[in-house]
Order: structure tokens, then C-alpha cells, then sequence
């Protein structure tokens, strides 16, 4: 452990994009994300309590409560133990500090199946990876001692900061070049309040990199055109006036010297005008994709949308404002902001696992919550040769889920499909 984090071991500020999340979220907006492990026997839970203490002794950073301050809450210590409990909620629902003793972060399991939830204040994606595949690694390790003599006598050392990366890096002179025009939002009935529809699209991974390969894009800029198709085939009529505006988070590591835990992402976003651009056929929609990854991910457009990001943070007029009165105002600001993005779309990547543990695993899922603007939301990561794309939804089809089923199915690339059962 460094001595800055044993320095703020009692109490710490939130990142700069950790600060708006408590003040906007709620029941009908949880900011909370999911990562799931899928292995090939059944869960023992007092095992699995066990893992997730040792992955909090190395992870000391996650072992937080929220607080409130005079003017931004912040992060101290919690003494208590997490909750551990079978699965009997749909996925990533707002986490209620007082039913999990406090702490930011829930984990749960079923039959074979656990996941854990973290509320995004706490850190994003790729950090949140790294203290969920050290709670697989104890828990196997624990489940199977012949196996892991060795691993169970040598304590696996991590590295890493708590440092507000976003303050480091930001560039105060950047600006901002997003657009201005509302995005096309999702249309439809909607589930009953509270429910959410996971329907994870399991695609052979060979076969999605060899497609790409053929079309000359990446997997990522690939999945966001086959998104937007998607959309616009489904809802044809509608997306002519306003554009179809796909967020794509970005891992701000891959730019910037960082290897905090907390967060440290920013996004760049695909607008879409189907009429303008005459994006009327997949060819179309593609080449008009790769050409906004080319524009948009680049180091200096990123710092941008970064450092317009941390502004609002520091803002010297936000700042003086008591936290009573930032909540409405953020609230307001942010039912306004959810309406110039028709979906995000969150690909953390390839999940790296040591080999010797990789015989127990069978899979691994992300999800991200949707909302009432956002009605729709996708996330992705890659296992071995398992591409698993997830839709997370509360309307009451699965009209785009299906279409980009059977555009993949055309394509000759195997799909298999999994669900909660909620809209399949």
C-alpha cells in the first residue's frame, strides 16, 4: 500500500467525475454498473463472503461509506462487512446505502453465477474489473486448495493510486466541440417501474475480429454501426429530424499516465443525421462511423471533452454552492444533459484472466443501467473467445435487440442468446 492511500485511508475527496454521480442519482437514475463472472460449478457463499474481505484488505480503496459534506459528499472508511446475498433483483438497481451496510458496491450470486454492482462514484469499469477479478481469484483459490497451494501461501500484491487523475491531466485553456442538437430518443411502452430486461448476446469472437477485419474497422466501431442500423431499421420514421447520438465511454489510461483505481474515463459520442449524411444502408453507416472514430479519438479531442468535463467540477461558482441546494439545481441540469445521447454503448474490452484459473470460468457480462431518457443502454467485454454484448433495457420489446440479432445472424456469425426472461 502507498502512503497516499494510507494517508486517506479515513476519509477522501470524490474524483472530479465521481462528484456529480451521488448528487444526480436515485431510483429512477442509479448511475450503478454490473460485472458478472460466470463459472462452471455452483456458488458457496461463505466462501465467497471470504473473498470479498481479502479483496477488500488489497482493494482498501472500496472499503468506503458516502458521506455528506457542506459542499460535495466524500468517502471515509467503513469498519462494517459488505452484505453478501443471493440474486432476487433485476441488475443495477440503485444500491440503498442503508441495506448494504453503507458500502458503494453490492455483490450477489445465483446458482453459478456473481456479480457485483458498483455505484460509479465509486470508480468505472476497468478499475471496477480489477477489484472483481480479485474476489474470482480468492474465491476459487479458497473453493479449490489443492489446486492453488501455492497462490493461498503468496499474497498477490496489486498496485495502484487513488490520485484524481482528471485533475492532473485536464487543460484549462481546451475547449469543448460537443454538439448542441438533441439526439433521437428510444420510443416505446415501457416496463413496469423498477423493472429492467438483460438480454446478453453471446457472439463467437473469432468470427465478429474476422468480420471487422474484412470491413476495416475495429470490433467497437463495428458494434456501433451495426447499432445504429439497428436503431434506424426499427425506427425509421423517427431518427429524420433529430440525429442518433451514440455514446462510447473511453479508458483515459489508454491516453494519459494514470494508474489510479478511481475514475478516469471520458467518451467521445457518434452523431448520426440519417437524412443529412443519407446513411440510409449499413455501408453508409459504417464508413460514416469509422470516419467519426478518426476525427473524435484523438489524444487532443479527448483532453477536450475531458477537461470541459472537469470544468463543471471545478467550477468556482458550483463550488461556494451548500450541497442542499446543488442537488436540485445538478438534478434539473442532468434530466436535460440525458437528452442528447440516444444510447451508450460500454466496451471494456478483453477481461484478462491467469491461465491456471481459467478452467473454472466459463464466462464473464457487463451491464449498465438504462433510464427514461436513455431507455436502451449496451456494454460489452470479451472472455477467451466469447464476445458477450449485453442490452439493458425498460422497454417492453426487444425490436433492436432482435434486429441486431439477426443482422449478425446474416452475416454467418454465431450468436448465442441468454436473457433475465423479461423480454424473451
Amino acid at each position: 500500500m502507498n502512503d497516499e492511500i494510507r494517508k486517506t485511508l479515513e476519509w477522501r475527496k470524490l474524483d472530479n467525475s465521481a462528484k456529480l454521480f451521488p448528487i444526480s442519482a436515485g431510483k429512477k437514475y442509479s448511475t450503478v454498473f454490473r460485472l458478472s463472472a460466470v463459472l462452471n460449478e455452483q456458488i458457496q457463499p461463505e466462501i465467497l463472503e471470504k473473498a470479498v474481505e481479502i479483496a477488500l484488505e488489497k482493494y482498501k480503496s472500496f472499503r468506503v461509506k458516502m458521506k455528506n459534506g457542506f459542499f460535495w459528499n466524500y468517502l471515509e472508511h467503513n469498519s462494517k462487512k459488505p452484505i453478501i446475498e443471493e440474486e432476487k433483483d433485476y441488475p443495477c438497481k440503485y444500491i440503498n446505502p442503508s441495506t448494504n451496510n453503507q458500502y458503494l458496491f453490492k455483490v450477489t450470486y445465483f446458482e453459478s453465477k456473481v456479480n457485483i454492482d458498483i455505484f460509479h462514484s465509486l470508480t468505472d469499469g476497468n478499475s471496477g474489473a480489477l477489484f472483481f477479478k480479485e474476489i474470482i481469484y480468492s474465491y476459487l483459490e479458497m473453493a479449490h486448495p489443492d489446486d492453488f497451494k501455492e497462490e493461498l501461501r503468496t499474497y498477490r500484491k496489486v498496485d495502484y493510486t487513488i490520485e484524481d487523475s482528471y485533475i492532473k491531466n485536464f487543460d484549462k485553456k481546451a475547449k469543448n466541440n460537443n454538439s448542441s442538437k438533441k439526439a433521437y430518443l428510444l420510443k416505446g411502452g415501457k416496463l413496469k417501474l423498477g423493472a429492467i430486461s438483460a438480454i446478453h448476446e453471446i457472439i463467437d469472437l473469432n468470427a465478429l475480429k474476422e468480420q471487422a477485419k474484412n470491413e476495416n474497422c475495429t470490433i467497437t466501431q463495428y458494434i456501433t454501426a451495426v447499432l445504429i442500423y439497428s436503431i434506424y431499421q426499427v425506427n425509421f420514421a423517427n431518427p429524420k429530424k433529430r440525429p442518433i447520438k451514440i455514446c462510447i465511454p473511453v479508458n483515459l489510461k489508454k491516453y494519459f499516465a494514470s494508474d489510479t483505481i478511481t475514475n478516469f474515463f471520458s467518451y467521445i459520442t457518434v452523431e448520426a443525421e440519417m437524412e443529412k449524411h443519407q446513411l440510409d444502408t449499413f455501408p453508409k453507416i459504417l464508413e460514416f462511423v469509422k470516419k467519426e472514430f478518426e476525427k473524435k479519438l484523438t489524444q487532443e479531442e479527448i483532453k477536450k471533452t475531458m477537461s470541459g468535463n472537469v470544468k463543471l467540477g471545478t467550477n468556482p461558482f458550483i463550488k461556494r454552492i451548500p450541497l442542499f441546494l446543488k442537488k436540485p439545481i445538478v438534478r434539473l441540469s442532468y434530466l436535460e444533459i440525458r437528452k442528447y445521447t440516444t444510447m451508450t454503448f460500454s466496451n471494456i474490452g478483453r477481461i484478462g484472466i491467469i491461465g491456471k484459473y481459467q478452467k473454472y470460468i466459463d464466462n464473464f457480462f457487463m451491464l449498465i443501467a438504462p433510464e427514461s431518457a436513455e431507455k436502451i443502454k449496451c456494454s460489452a467485454c470479451s472472455y477467451e473467445n466469447k464476445f458477450t454484448l449485453t442490452f439493458t433495457s425498460i422497454l417492453n420489446n426487444s425490436y433492436i435487440e432482435k434486429t441486431f440479432l439477426s443482422f449478425l445472424e446474416d452475416k454467418k456469425i454465431a450468436v448465442k442468446i441468454e436473457s433475465n426472461g423479461v423480454n424473451m
